[in-house]
Formats: C-alpha cells, sequence, structure tokens
C-alpha cells in the first residue's frame, strides 16, 4: 500500500511553489532518498532525479533561487544535489549546488555565531532552520573534504541547542530572539513560549542526520547523548493511540490535535536515532507511531485516492500575510490543516524507510537455520 501510494504521490507531485527551489521539494527530496537507500529501488532515484533536474537551468543555475533573499530554508533540498552528484558522481550536480554554500558563507549570524533563520527575521534563531541548514553543511564538507567546514556546523548546532533549550520541560522552543524584540519572544530568555510539534520534529530530524555523518569522538557522543535526553521525553508525550500533538506537552488545551508531520518526524528519528547506537526501545516507539499513523490518517477520498491527513499547513513566529504569529499554545491551533502536504508525507517517507532498513537489518543477521525452519513452515 505504501509503496504504492509514495509512487503515485511522487509520479503526479506538482513544485509546491511553480518550480521554484524551496524547501517544501526538499522535504520530498529527502523522502525519496530515504526510500531509495533503503530500498535499493531505483523508481526512487527516477523521481529524485526527474524532480530535482527540472529545477536546474540550462545554464546550471537553481530555478527561481536568490541569493540575496538570504532564506535559509533554500538551503534543505541542495542535500539532494550532493546525493545526485554521490551516485552519479556528475559534476553539474555539486556546481548547482555551490551557490547554497556560498549563500552559508554570506548568510547573517546572530552574536552567538548561528545562522538568521532569514534576512526578513533578523538576529532570530528558528528549530526550523537548524534542520534546513546545518545537514547540508555536514553533508557539503564530506563532499569538499573540509574539517572545518563540518566542525562551525557541529558549533552552530550545539550553541542553538543551548540557547533554545527548555531545561524545564526537557524540550526546545520554536525561536529565540536575540535582539528581545519580537512580541513573541521573552524579555529575558529571548525564547518563544509554545512547545510546536513539527518544530520539534524538524530538530529531531537534524540531530539523526547530523549524528550520522560524523566519525567516531567527542561530537558524535555529545549530539547523541542529548538526543537519547530528548527522545525520553518525547516517548513520555506521545497520546494513548502513540502520535504526537500539535502543541507538544499540552494535550488538555481546548482544541489540540494529534498532527501527522510531527508524527511522521518522530517516527523517523527515533528509529533512526536507535539505528545510530541509541536504546531499540525507542526504534519500537517510533514503529507504534509510523502504524498508529498510517492506521489513523492514510484514507482514500472519494476518488479512491489514498491520502494523508492532519498536516498542519504552516507555522512561523512574527508578522505574516498581515498577521502576527504570537507563538503563543493558542496561536499554533489557528493554523490550516491540509491533507498531503508535503511536509508530512515527506517525513512519512523516511519513517518507513527506516522501518524497511530495519527489517532488512534483522533478515540479514537471523541464523540460516532460522530462515530455512521459518520457510518450511510456509
Amino acid at each position: 500500500m505504501l509503496t504504492t501510494y509514495f509512487d503515485e504521490y511522487a509520479r503526479d507531485y506538482e513544485y509546491y511553489k511553480g518550480g521554484a527551489w524551496c524547501y517544501e521539494d526538499g522535504c520530498l527530496y529527502r523522502g525519496l532518498i530515504s526510500l531509495h537507500q533503503s530500498s535499493g529501488d531505483d523508481r526512487w532515484f527516477d523521481h529524485l532525479q526527474r524532480l530535482v533536474d527540472g529545477q536546474i537551468r540550462p545554464d546550471g543555475r537553481l530555478v527561481g533561487y536568490q541569493i540575496e533573499e538570504f532564506n535559509i530554508d533554500n538551503i534543505l533540498p541542495g542535500r539532494a544535489l550532493l546525493y545526485l552528484h554521490e551516485q552519479t558522481g556528475e559534476q553539474s550536480y555539486l556546481d548547482a549546488a555551490m551557490p547554497l554554500a556560498r549563500q552559508l558563507r554570506h548568510h547573517p549570524l546572530t552574536k552567538s555565531q548561528v545562522y538568521w533563520h532569514k534576512l526578513r527575521y533578523p538576529h532570530q534563531i528558528w528549530l526550523d532552520g537548524l534542520y534546513m541548514a546545518l545537514p547540508f553543511k555536514v553533508e557539503l564538507s564530506k563532499s569538499l573534504n573540509d574539517k572545518a567546514m563540518e566542525e562551525e556546523a557541529i558549533n552552530q548546532f550545539k550553541t542553538a541547542l543551548e540557547l533554545t533549550c527548555d531545561t524545564q520541560s526537557g524540550l526546545y522552543r520554536h525561536g529565540y530572539d536575540e535582539s528581545r524584540i519580537q512580541l513573541w519572544a521573552d524579555p529575558d530568555t529571548g525564547k518563544s513560549s509554545a512547545h510546536w510539534g513539527r518544530a520539534i520534529g524538524w530538530l529531531s530530524m537534524a540531530f539523526v542526520d547530523i549524528i550520522e555523518n560524523l566519525d567516531e569522538g567527542e561530537h558524535k557522543d555529545e549530539l547523541l547523548s542529548r538526543f537519547e535526553e530528548l527522545a525520553s521525553r518525547l516517548t513520555e508525550l506521545h497520546t494513548k493511540d502513540d502520535r504526537w500533538l500539535q502543541v507538544l506537552d499540552k494535550p488538555d488545551l481546548p482544541g489540540n490535535y494529534p498532527e501527522s508531520s510531527a508524527t511522521a518526524m518522530f517516527s523517523y528519528a527515533l528509529q533512526k536515532g536507535a539505528r545510530l547506537g541509541l536504546s531499540a526501545s525507542f526504534a519500537r516507539a517510533g514503529r507504534d507511531a509510523l502504524v498508529s499513523l498510517i492506521s489513523k490518517e492514510l484514507h482514500r477520498d472519494e476518488s479512491g485516492r489514498l491520502k494523508l491527513h492532519h498536516i498542519c499547513c504552516v507555522a512561523g513566529l512574527g508578522p505574516f500575510k498581515g498577521l502576527y504569529r504570537d507563538g503563543s499554545d493558542e496561536y499554533y491551533l489557528t493554523e490550516a490543516i491540509n491533507p498531503d502536504d508535503i511536509k508530512g508525507v515527506g517525513p512519512l517517507m523516511m519513517a518507513h524507510a527506516e522501518r524497511q532498513r530495519a527489517e532488512k537489518d534483522q533478515q540479514a543477521s537471523q541464523p540460516a537455520s532460522e530462515i530455512v525452519a521459518s520457510a518450511s513452515s510456509i
């Protein structure tokens, strides 16, 4: 069922912003990469290459990309360029990623040396942006054999963790404003007030994707330890049916609901965290979440097409389209909910891919005698 759903989704996918380079398309690309890595099925690679090639102009420039916007979101789909370069050996993909590398060299920084979320959101760090930029930076450092770049990315990530951590809850706040100007920012700490599920989902995925690319040593050990703390807290906060809420730690908040993109992100991150060295209990929690998400939210519409439901379309902080997003618990419940939004479907692909990898690993480690016995009993 899932293979058909993902295949049809990718086959019929329309670029999120009409073809302009954007993070939403990057969410699909991450899902397709994960499926290709876990299954070896070239259909996922073919979808990826077709879609990415459609966003590279004949002169090698990325469609709609403008470096002067200094939008950290635009970095995420660059990871697909690095993967295509790795898989094909074609220099054109690495060349296409270089404007993104230049953006990061010149992107505005907070005084603590972490990227601003965007030029139009000055002095602010959002959890979303950590996922958008830093795994790409670590992967690019490997492509270019640039250890200094990797070290810089790790230090930025660690600093951002300190600035957004809420020690009382064991969670992380969506945003931090070093200027303390924004109305959503606490005047003493600079942090926003709520724990939005998907923001912490972005962070969780950043954790595991960065950790995966690090050599054994102090940095990897420290980040694994910090993610283990977050993962433990997440397993305490899931709903009775193994999902997570839009406002993560407020089950009694009127109107709060199990949100599908956050659930998929946590499912992916918990399973991958276990693969990278954490307790197998986290993998079980991640798989349980995946099973629940599929059974509760993947339904056929009137045409018979499967769709994933209860995906928050977008949420943020500060001014946007004439409104001011104040970062309160209640604010996050006002945002639109859309079926089949790629910010839910992409992470669902990734969570499913992790389950596939685990099943393959289990089969590979199963003694031959057990395989024979199992086959003979069918």
